[in-house]
């Protein structure tokens, strides 16, 4: 079966991400089945797929030093990804990008394959020139990114992170 957001059932799956009703409940539901899938078939699947390759990141807790495991959407480039902490369009950054700024040495799994990486923050010109092409690759970062307009009041601009080889 192929899987990924150029598929029927990737694009449903981008559409219904951008409804209300999976931004409620989905954030809770995703990520423990996406860590669990990616469990059982060795770091090859994740539910996210459907719409977008995916990597599981470990991580460092930024307050409490403990490992994490977040699986996010990414945009491959080269030898690293990109990441948006986009927080499924809801306001306030996701926890793993504060612990990406405490600490930025990370890992990630990606079709079954684990490496190591260091992330750093994209901000500038540097996410300006970057933002078209993550907006193309993955539209939904356009919309949360209006949902979360920095301008308004308790809105903020998406975190953009570069991770690359150590």
């Amino acid at each position: 079966m192929k899987i990924g957001p150029e598929t029927r059932a990737g694009r449903l799956a981008q559409r219904f991400s951008l409804h209300p009703m999976f931004q409620r409940f989905g954030p809770s539901i995703v990520p423990p089945l996406d860590r669990a899938l990616h469990k059982v078939s060795g770091g090859r699947l994740m539910i996210g797929q459907m719409m977008l390759p995916m990597v599981m990141l470990e991580h460092t807790g930024a307050r409490t030093g403990q490992p994490r495991r977040t699986p996010l959407a990414t945009m491959p480039d080269g030898e690293g990804y990109w990441l948006v902490g986009s927080n499924y369009g809801r306001s306030g950054h996701p926890a793993w990008t504060a612990n990406l700024l405490a600490h930025p040495d990370v890992a990630v799994t990606h079709r079954g394959k684990r490496r190591e990486l260091r992330a750093r923050l994209v901000d500038g010109a540097e996410r300006d020139e970057i933002w078209p092409r993550l907006t193309t690759f993955w539209p939904g970062y356009a919309a949360y990114a209006k949902m979360n307009d920095p301008t308004l009041d308790g809105g903020r601009v998406l975190r953009v992170f570069r991770l690359d080889p150590r």
